[in-house]
């Protein structure tokens, strides 16, 4: 598994090994043993799977408690995925990781608890792949307003993005709830 750096040292994007021949391709999605040698010892406990239409946007989301880790892909189609740490006592506080995830390069990304996490749909459709290390607990969420112009997010897709109610009502970081 090759790691490659994004704008955040502990946000990680991670480019498996892939064995394809005239048949298809292969690779392993995870190994435990394999990603606690790349400082990733999580334990997993849920994983989720959603299919979105081109332009949807999804996030900034986070759990104030039960704080989620998520090892995220994409199975189908491609997205522009985005991280924001929001650790008040990290010094990457309020930094953004953007970098884009395909399924045709099978390449996966470690966000750690403690960040906001959102994409957008780049493809006709994307089915999104992602494990969390705590349970998703509805009354925990929160949501870090997408277009916070604090945040300098370039959103790849111009136009009017596809947003959820909760999604639009998201708040600015000076004001959401952020970790200690």
């Amino acid at each position: 598994m090759q790691v490659i750096e994004t704008q955040h040292p502990e946000v990680l994007l991670l480019r498996p090994k892939v064995f394809g021949d005239a048949r298809g391709f292969f690779f392993e999605s995870y190994n435990r043993k394999a990603f606690a040698e790349l400082g990733i010892d999580a334990e997993f406990v849920q994983d989720n799977h959603s299919r979105s239409a081109q332009g949807v946007l999804r996030g900034l989301h986070y759990q104030i408690s039960q704080p989620q880790g998520k090892l995220v892909r994409v199975a189908a189609g491609e997205v522009f995925d985005v991280a924001v740490d929001l650790r008040r006592s990290s010094p990457h506080f309020g930094r953004v990781a953007a970098f884009r995830l395909s399924a045709e390069t099978h390449e996966m990304a470690w966000i750690p608890p403690g960040f906001a996490h959102g994409f957008q749909v780049l493809s006709d459709y994307a089915e999104f792949l992602y494990k969390t290390t705590d349970y998703y607990a509805p009354q925990f969420e929160r949501c870090l307003l997408w277009n916070d112009p604090a945040l300098d997010i370039a959103w790849p897709l111009d136009g009017a993005s596809l947003l959820s109610a909760k999604d639009q009502a998201g708040l600015p970081l000076v004001e959401c709830e952020v970790f200690a």
